[in-house]
């Protein structure tokens, strides 16, 4: 196996072998509540959206599909006055706050123009559309967050520094306490708020509320979350505002965030696992020249409440074989939790948004003694089956597709896209994550003893 102490890449030829993009919709209709999300596109994926979130009989979700016909796709039909019609019975029906289109593959092959029409229907209806781009021919399955995100960054009011209520009261105290000039919270002659912090990823209420909390205890608040429970919610962005991401798969909103509204990025690790979160809070709290407090102490009792699943999984094994990008944030944890990790699969990688992230694993490979796992992007299938094959890990994680091929193999699977869905940020979520990874391991183990005490009392049997 080809290891060595800092991270090493390759790129094969594989394609996305992938959930398409387009269920991002599923979490994403959830978190933005007062959203209405519509998939342009074939009947095709008019399936997968009704089989992948889930459809209840009795819920009336906010999402639907725009079918495209032959005559779509042929150019006979005029896609405005149909989509017009769509969004006037939106409109009718549910009054959201926004209409977010999402474009899928067929949109792109038959190069429809959904950023041209959008502006013209915007005026008629009077609600924002926000256009996104989720096709599984350049997206792997969590991109479709990211492409929606990238495109409301560009929604976002303007970031004004402004003296709030609260700031007036307290200017005295302020002054009095005799600010540091470089402190980047203030300013110099009146101690006022100059600077905003924004944090970027779509995640649970209960979980954003969390890190808040985390920040919080740092004296650091968060001036707003992308994307917000509520369109008319959206942070301000601007000259002036930090932002920083929660998941690696974001890249394109934080570049837009950069470009586009002259953002300053925070390049953190993800918090993932008690070791990420505190790095992630370190990070922060070091852009705005704040001392941390306890992160040690709270770090070392978050393990010491993990320790019955870290003696299942130190010492094993287990490969990646990409299909979620959140594949180094978790190898990293794992790493931190004493397993070996062979090798990690990943569709795509940005290694700028992910250098912090990458430069942690390296950082945890060292002190847990452990070999860099090999780094794979745009792994070629039958190439990693092999390789798997020959290295026989305990555990593989991997897309749906692959589970199976891999069992036959006898090695324990899991389900990325379980990751994708399940409450894994932050300190206090990582038991969730280490009961997804410990669950086909104590299986095995419960069937192993099965099997010994089976054989126990065939022998007595036979004995007697």
């Amino acid at each position: 196996m080809k290891t060595s102490d800092i991270p090493t890449f390759e790129c094969e030829t594989g394609n996305y072998h992938t959930f398409c993009p387009i269920s991002c919709v599923a979490w994403l209709y959830q978190k933005i509540e007062d959203s209405f999300f519509l998939v342009v596109g074939t009947k095709t994926r008019g399936y997968f959206l009704q089989n992948a979130p889930g459809v209840m009989i009795f819920a009336e979700p906010r999402y639907a599909m725009a079918e495209s016909e032959e005559g779509d796709i042929s150019a006979q039909l005029n896609d405005q006055k149909e989509l017009e019609r769509i969004c006037l019975r939106v409109r009718s029906d549910r009054n959201p706050s926004v209409i977010i289109w999402i474009g899928t593959c067929t949109t792109e092959i038959i190069k429809m123009d959904l950023e041209g029409m959008a502006p013209k229907l915007e005026k008629q209806i009077g609600i924002p559309i926000v256009v996104a781009r989720a096709n599984g021919l350049d997206y792997a399955s969590t991109q479709g967050e990211d492409t929606v995100l990238a495109a409301m960054t560009h929604r976002c009011p303007e970031f004004h520094p402004r003296v709030t209520n609260q700031q007036k009261g307290d200017v005295a105290k302020l002054v009095a306490a005799e600010v540091s000039p470089s402190n980047k919270f203030f300013d110099e002659k009146i101690g006022l708020n100059r600077c905003s912090l924004v944090l970027f990823g779509s995640l649970p209420s209960s979980v954003a509320s969390q890190l808040n909390l985390e920040l919080k205890r740092q004296s650091i608040s968060v001036s707003g979350w992308l994307p917000s429970q509520r369109y008319n919610e959206l942070p301000a962005l601007g000259e002036g505002v930090y932002v920083c991401g929660v998941n690696p798969f974001l890249s394109r909103t934080a570049t837009a965030s950069m470009r586009r509204r002259k953002c300053q990025l925070i390049g953190a690790p993800f918090p993932i696992g008690p070791d990420g979160t505190r790095a992630w809070i370190e990070k922060i709290c070091s852009v705005f020249d704040v001392k941390p407090d306890g992160l040690e102490e709270r770090e070392n009792q978050i393990w010491k409440i993990l320790i019955d699943y870290l003696e299942i999984i130190t010492g094993k094994s287990v490969s990646f074989m990409g299909d979620n990008l959140l594949e180094i944030s978790i190898a990293r944890f794992l790493i931190r939790c004493g397993m070996v990790v062979y090798e990690v699969g990943i569709p795509y990688m940005d290694r700028r948004y992910q250098a912090a992230e990458l430069l942690l694993l390296q950082q945890t490979c060292k002190k847990m003694k452990r070999p860099m796992p090999r780094i794979v992007e745009k792994p070629d299938n039958y190439s990693q089956v092999q390789r798997m094959h020959e290295l026989q890990p305990d555990l593989a994680i991997t897309g749906m597709a692959h589970a199976n091929p891999s069992e036959a193999r006898d090695i324990d699977t899991k389900w990325s896209v379980e990751f994708t869905f399940a409450q894994i940020h932050g300190s206090t979520n990582a038991r969730d994550a280490l009961e997804l990874v410990t669950r086909p391991l104590r299986r095995r183990g419960d069937s192993i003893s099965d099997c010994r005490s089976l054989s126990r009392q065939t022998l007595d049997v036979q004995r007697s």
